[in-house]
């Protein structure tokens, strides 16, 4: 029997990173760098007017507040402007936000702060010099690494890299996973069920669960426990496919495919692992050599593919797209009420935790033990180690914060 961690290493080594690949700005969001973007130039290029207002030289109004101070207003710069304004002391010039301060001008008094004249603009309030300005380089300086690899673009990022200049980007690309559902008795869920069918829940959740890792999930309708059926359906699919995950038709009956069909199609390994809930899973590789696509085979059990997902898949996908941290966040938890624990296995079982870094962690197994009522209703997987067989309450577990 094959240990959970030796199972996470192999599905590890399955994948790999995806190569980097150079793309518009757009198509970057929800990818993560595979370069370090450097400022082209200073961020802002010249100092910039922070409002509306006028510029001017701070000594000019330093006595305002004792009463107004008449300035001529010379020009007008408005924001984008490209010729050069050069300040004449003992005047102003209306500016804009966001246009370049004029040359020998060192602050902004705003427009509430004047009578807004246009020749001649009285000046209500004194301004020190550097208010209401926004320097150059006070972003960014030339040279300066504003995004390092590793960091996921979002929007916060997009914006970094818009504003100095960026419109492609070296990302290491979502993966494309194709999820097939195996079995006779599946049926998609909103049409009628017969007696003895089921409707197919692992392939929705996992393509959620894909989705929310940040990959793109192809998902396939469910396939009979057929082998022509399978083989070709596969076939089809690899030519898109980053990764396959199938669910199902891996007991050891007649009509359970996979183990047959999928080992046909490549170099894949089937172990029991030291799980629970859960039992058999496959990893591999499948299709032509030079053009082997990675492949996940898991049980049919939704509670044990959710468990498969957060142990197994979600790291993979997050390796295969370039994250460094691959893992939920864990936390230590004082049980409340105990159970039994199957000797041998690691078992991870859906419960509610709360409580505070201060206060401490409580959790509390949901629901019946293996019912996806129970693990819908749950924020964490408790983590039982393959030596303990008694869970008693007080005991401290490990818990994976699932909605983090």
């Amino acid at each position: 029997m094959r240990t959970v961690n030796d199972h996470l290493q192999a599905c590890l080594s399955a994948v790999g990173q995806l190569p980097p690949l150079a793309v518009q700005l757009p198509d970057a969001v929800g990818c993560v760098l595979a370069e370090d973007v450097r400022a082209p130039s200073d961020l802002p290029v010249a100092d910039l007017a922070a409002l509306d207002g006028y510029a001017l030289r701070a000594a000019d109004v330093a006595g305002a507040d004792r009463g107004p101070v008449r300035l001529r207003v010379m020009d007008e710069v408005r924001a984008g402007a490209s010729d050069a304004v050069t300040l004449v002391p003992g005047s102003v010039v209306r500016i804009a936000s966001g246009a370049p301060l004029p040359r020998g001008a060192d602050a902004v008094v705003p427009l509430e702060g004047t009578d807004q004249g246009d020749a001649v603009v009285a000046v209500l309030r004194a301004v020190a010099a550097g208010v209401n300005v926004r320097p150059r380089a006070i972003d960014t300086r030339s040279g300066d690494i504003v995004l390092a690899a590793g960091e996921r673009v979002g929007a916060r990022q997009v914006a970094l890299l818009a504003a100095v200049g960026r419109g492609r980007v070296l990302v290491h690309p979502r993966p494309r996973v194709v999820i097939v559902s195996v079995g006779d008795e599946l049926v998609e869920p909103g049409t009628p069920a017969q007696s003895g069918q089921v409707f197919d829940a692992n392939g929705h959740a996992l393509a959620t669960g894909v989705q929310d890792a940040g990959a793109v999930a192809l998902r396939v309708g469910a396939v009979p426990d057929r082998r022509p059926e399978l083989r070709e359906t596969l076939e089809d699919q690899l030519v898109r496919a980053d990764l396959v995950i199938t669910t199902g038709g891996l007991s050891n009956g007649s009509n359970d495919t996979v183990r047959d069909v999928v080992g046909s199609m490549g170099s894949v390994r089937f172990d029991n692992v030291a799980i629970a809930p859960g039992r058999r899973f496959g990893v591999g590789h499948v299709g032509e050599l030079g053009e082997r696509t990675p492949v996940f085979c898991l049980p049919g059990d939704p509670v044990a593919v959710q468990v498969a997902y957060e142990t197994f898949v979600r790291p993979a996908l997050l390796a295969m797209a370039g994250y460094n941290e691959l893992y939920r966040p864990a936390v230590a938890a004082r049980v409340v009420t105990g159970w039994e624990s199957p000797v041998g296995l690691r078992q991870f079982v859906p419960a509610r935790i709360s409580g505070s870094p201060s206060g401490g962690y409580r959790c509390e197994p949901v629901g019946v033990e293996g019912t996806l009522s129970g693990l819908a209703h749950s924020n964490t997987l408790a983590v039982v180690p393959e030596d303990v067989t008694t869970v008693r309450p007080g005991d401290e577990v490990s818990c994976l914060i699932l909605d983090a």
